[in-house]
Formats: C-alpha cells, sequence, structure tokens
C-alpha cells in the first residue's frame, strides 16, 4: 500500500488501522483461499457452533502458545474432508502461524495469546468462514 512520505509504503500503524479483510483482499496469496464443495458440507453437517468450537481448540493447541516448535508449518493447508475449513480460513485471513499474526494483526509472537486474543483470532476465522458459506465458497477475503 502506497504511503505519501515517498518510501511506498504506509508506516505499519497505518497499515494496521486498515480494515483487515481490505488488506487481506489486497494479498494474491489470501485472497485465492476459498471454501470447497468438502468444507461447505462439512460446515452444513456441523453447524456453525461446532465449527467456532473447532476453531478454539484449534487456535489454543496450534497458535496459543508462547512457543511453536514448527511455527510457520503447524497449519495444514488443506480443508475437508482431509483436512478442516479452520484450516483454509486461517490462511485466507494470516491467523495461520505467529509470524502472521505479528505481521497481519499486530499480535507479538514470543509470548502466549491473551484470551481476549485468542476470542478475536477465532471471531476473524469465523467471520470468513460465515462469509464464505454464505457466498458459496467464493467470497474472498475483502467480501462483506
Amino acid at each position: 500500500m502506497k504511503d505519501t512520505n515517498g518510501t511506498g509504503y504506509l508506516p505499519r500503524e497505518q497499515w494496521l488501522e486498515i480494515d483487515l479483510f481490505e488488506r487481506l483482499s489486497r494479498s494474491a496469496f489470501r485472497s485465492r483461499f476459498h471454501l470447497s464443495a468438502a468444507d461447505r458440507a462439512y460446515i452444513e453437517k456441523r453447524g456453525m457452533d461446532t465449527v467456532r468450537s473447532h476453531a478454539y481448540d484449534l487456535v489454543r493447541k496450534r497458535l496459543a502458545p508462547a512457543q511453536i516448535p514448527n511455527d510457520g508449518k503447524q497449519t495444514p493447508m488443506r480443508g475437508a474432508p482431509k483436512g478442516h475449513p479452520v484450516f483454509v480460513a486461517q490462511h485466507a485471513t494470516a491467523t495461520c502461524c505467529r509470524g502472521c499474526l505479528e505481521k497481519w494483526h499486530g499480535i507479538p509472537a514470543g509470548r502466549e495469546l491473551t484470551e481476549a486474543e485468542i476470542d478475536y483470532v477465532v471471531d476473524v476465522i469465523m467471520t470468513w468462514v460465515e462469509r464464505e458459506a454464505a457466498a458459496g465458497g467464493r467470497a474472498g477475503a475483502g467480501s462483506r
């Protein structure tokens, strides 16, 4: 994103103030993720409440600890049937590893996530899942 100070980029503080889903929609990598038919079937069968519960479990186990031995590789790239729709959402929303949480959300690595941060991450994931499910798997990160 262009700035006005001649460096070509916005200062980090200004960049983080821009709506998250707007920023994600500008990323070629993040915006290529969508729910598959299998992911949508999984959600339809189990319901959003169950998917949210799974998101909490996955975030607490794979993202919340201060030290993650395989950070940057702990979130599989695929969804259902062999993975989970939450994994797809994590890549789409840059909540897949602590490095992405720091870069995209301003949440520092190297310390345990707080309960409020866990709630925030799950809310971001579920907002994306709900938008994607409503749009039939083609909403993209920036869709509202």
